[in-house]
Order: C-alpha cells, then sequence, then structure tokens
C-alpha cells in the first residue's frame, strides 16, 4: 500500500499535538496567573484552596461523560470532545471580562465569576481525558504520543506567557545596617490578566479549530464494538507491538486498522496483570505529578528565590513534552524497565517533599548548588514520570477504545487522589511554612 505523502504525515502529527494542548491549557493557565489575581480578588492567597476544591469537583466532569455514554451508546465521540472545547472556549473568553466581578456571599464579598468559570473549566478539563484518549483509539500509537506532547504543551505555554508578562517580579531594598529591612518592590506586570486570559482563549480556539482539521483530514474511524479492542499493538504480546511500532508513520492512519489482521481476545483483557500494572503506573504518577508535587511546589523552590521557582515551573513543564519526543524514537516496553524509571522519579520527588517539609531553611538555601539541585530535580522528576505515562498509555493503545478510556480514568483518578490527600496538610494544618520575600529567615 503506498505511503502517503511526508506532509500529510507532518500536519496530522501537528494536529493531534494541538488537539492535545486544549485538554489542560485553561486550568494550568488559571495557576500560572495567579499571583496576578489574587491583588485583586477577596480571597487573597486562600484563592489556591478554593481552586484545589474546585478542580476536585470538577471530576463531576466524568460523571456526565459516563452519562452520555449510558444514554447515547454508538453515538460517536465528536460531540462530548465538541462539547468539551466549547465549554473550555466560553470560560476563558469570559474571564476575560469578568474576573474581577465580585458580589456578597453570606455577608462577605466572594469572586463569584472567577469562581464560578474557574469550576466550568475545571469540569471541560477533568472530562477532557476521558473523552480526548479514547478518541485516539482509531490512530497508531505513534500519534498518542503527539497527543501527550501538544499535553505538555498545555502546561509549558501558560507558564511561558505568564514570564512574558512579567509575573512575580520583585526587587529588594538595600539591606540597612540597623533595624529590619523595608518591603520588597513589586514591579507592575506588562500587561493585565485580562490580556492572559484572552490570550489564553486563542489558544484553546486553536486547539478546537486543529480537532476539525483531524476531521476533516482523516475519514471516519470504523465502526467498533464498545468492548472491541482497537487497531495495531497488543497489550502482553511484545512480537505484535513491535511490529506494529516498527512502521507506524508508513500507512495512513485509516489505513493501518484496515490492514492489522484481528487479535486475539485473550491478549487484550483489559484486567489482566500486566494491563493493571500499567494502570497502576499512569495513576500512581499522575498522582505524584498532577497533584502531590505541584501542591508544594512553592514550599520547595521559593526558599531558594523567585528565579529558582520560575525556572523550575517552566523547565519542568518543558520537560513534559521533551519526554514525548524521546518516546517516539525509544519507546521502552519493559514492565520492569517502567517500574525502574518511576522508582527513579519518586526518588526526586522525595528529595523535593524534604526541601519542602523543612522551608524555609532547607539545604544549601543561599547557594547556587541549592537553586540549581532543586530546578534539576523538578525537571527530572517530571521528565520520567511523563515518560512513563506516555509509554504506559503507549503500551495499553492496543486495548482500543476501552483500554484507553480507562487510561483517561487513571489518570484523572490519580490526580485526584494526590490534590485530595495534599489538601490537608497544606490548606487546612499548614504542614509547609513559606519564606518572606527580602527577609532572611535561616540566619543565625
Amino acid at each position: 500500500m503506498a505511503a502517503p505523502p511526508l506532509s500529510r504525515l507532518v500536519l496530522t502529527h501537528l494536529l493531534v499535538a494541538l488537539f492535545g494542548m486544549g485538554s489542560w491549557a485553561a486550568i494550568n493557565g488559571i495557576w500560572v496567573e495567579l499571583p496576578v489575581v489574587v491583588k485583586d480578588l477577596p480571597e487573597g492567597w486562600s484563592l489556591p484552596s478554593y481552586l484545589s476544591v474546585l478542580v476536585a469537583l470538577g471530576n463531576l466532569g466524568l460523571l456526565a461523560v459516563t452519562l452520555w455514554r449510558r444514554l447515547a451508546p454508538g453515538k460517536g465521540q465528536q460531540a462530548p470532545i465538541q462539547v468539551v472545547q466549547v465549554l473550555s472556549v466560553v470560560g476563558t473568553a469570559l474571564l476575560a471580562p469578568l474576573w474581577q466581578q465580585v458580589a456578597p456571599v453570606a455577608g462577605q464579598d466572594h469572586s463569584v465569576a472567577f469562581l464560578t468559570l474557574t469550576l466550568l473549566l475545571a469540569l471541560a478539563c477533568c472530562a477532557s481525558n476521558v473523552t480526548f484518549l479514547p478518541f485516539l483509539s482509531h490512530l497508531p500509537p505513534a500519534f498518542l504520543r503527539s497527543f501527550f506532547l501538544g499535553q505538555g504543551l498545555s502546561a509549558l505555554l501558560p507558564c511561558v506567557l505568564a514570564l512574558a508578562q512579567g509575573v512575580g517580579r520583585l526587587e529588594c531594598p538595600p539591606a540597612p545596617i540597623n533595624g529590619t529591612p523595608g518591603p520588597p518592590h513589586n514591579f507592575p506586570e506588562r500587561f493585565p490578566a485580562s490580556t492572559f486570559f484572552w490570550i489564553l482563549a486563542a489558544l484553546l480556539v486553536t486547539s478546537a479549530a486543529a480537532f476539525q482539521g483531524l476531521l476533516l483530514l482523516l475519514p471516519s474511524p470504523p465502526s467498533t464494538p464498545t468492548g472491541g479492542p482497537g487497531p495495531g499493538l497488543q497489550v502482553g504480546a511484545p512480537g505484535v507491538e513491535d511490529e506494529e511500532e516498527a512502521s507506524p508513520l508508513q500507512e495512513p492512519p485509516f489505513q493501518v486498522a484496515a490492514s492489522t489482521p484481528g487479535p486475539d481476545p485473550e491478549a487484550h483483557r483489559l484486567r489482566s496483570a500486566r494491563s493493571a500494572c500499567l494502570l497502576g503506573l499512569l495513576a500512581a504518577t499522575s498522582a505524584l505529578s498532577n497533584g502531590v508535587l505541584p501542591a508544594v511546589q512553592s514550599f520547595s523552590c521559593l526558599p531558594y528565590g523567585r528565579l529558582a521557582y520560575h525556572l523550575a515551573a517552566v523547565l519542568g513543564s518543558a520537560a513534559n513534552p521533551l519526554a514525548c519526543f524521546l518516546a517516539m524514537g525509544v519507546l521502552c516496553r519493559s514492565l520492569a524497565g517502567l517500574g525502574g524509571l518511576s522508582l527513579l522519579g519518586v526518588l526526586f520527588g522525595a528529595y523535593l517533599m524534604a526541601l519542602a517539609i523543612l522551608s524555609p531553611c532547607p539545604p544549601l538555601v543561599g547557594t547556587p548548588a541549592g537553586a540549581v539541585l532543586v530546578v534539576l530535580s523538578w525537571v527530572l522528576f517530571m521528565g520520567l514520570f511523563s515518560y512513563v505515562k506516555v509509554a504506559a498509555s503507549s503500551l495499553l493503545h492496543g486495548g482500543g477504545q476501552p483500554a484507553l478510556l480507562a487510561a483517561g480514568v487513571a489518570i484523572q483518578v490519580g490526580s485526584l487522589l494526590g490534590a485530595v490527600a495534599m489538601f490537608p496538610p497544606t490548606s487546612i494544618y499548614h504542614v509547609f511554612r513559606s519564606g518572606k520575600d527580602c527577609v532572611d529567615l535561616c540566619g543565625p
């Protein structure tokens, strides 16, 4: 069968990556914009706690998708994806003019518009994992890695945009000979939060347009039973897997499904030990990288300075798409290998958690070596876990739509459990202590 033009393959990969970019860009953008909006909203620095709760409530989007599948079986996958994209675009676009609106609730002013729209965006983002991933079951695994690359961009691009905005820039006054230092001087942002949200909405429009481009570029996927396996890769059958991976781009995605012989049903049992281990890895790595460690990133980094914090956030986000690029060329198919990489990531995570617990006076504070170590640890932690998630999802690809749906649920449930587990120590019991800008709390 003739291979499609290279330009067509590159365009498909680009559209899949842009499609994946829209999955969590809205919530990631709100997180990085918090230092700007908290200055004008009545909740102040309690706003991150509200945001954590709203993202947890966003998992109700999973129930909405489940109801859709029950009430409208076989009605296609396009409608829920388009609903998620419309909610993301509309919610972000409404944030731009309305985020500062407050209203009295129980006798106190609250940012009702900001919190309501954030809940709407959380519902859309949480539903994206269980709507976007099953759609990719009709494409070869190589395109799944492009999707995860796009998901990495959904974290990286808002961080880069916030840096361009000048979030968190300050200058410490000269240290006085006697007495306490004056307050730090905060520089104004280069553009307001409204402009940030408009740019974010434009990114989400681009992602939605990429999905429509995919629908035009690819023929309608073949109709398969809900429980049927997808094309190509067989979980637990390395031989077949290698055969498919050898030339995933030599045929158009829709032709791979037609040219691959039907797999053995026994090799596709979703509840097999291999599949259970892969889903467990997805849940555990998502809990740590999306819930547990992000909750303490500021505590682990800020003692080493604002520059270390921003570098850890941006370079850690950049490690995600770089790991996806690596998985395109070198994919680990061994459970033992993925387990070893996960264990290495856990070690870096444990170091970062120790720094957060010892904040505001962790080891090597005030030294360049300490700043380099914390930034490097964040990059390696995020990179290793991103690679494991991409590899595990690729190996589950052979189970078709049910397997990728299970992968999306595992990612979302793991992220939820990680966020819920960290809410009491960070927001209720205040186990972690933060430092103060321009004040040395670790001196003699």
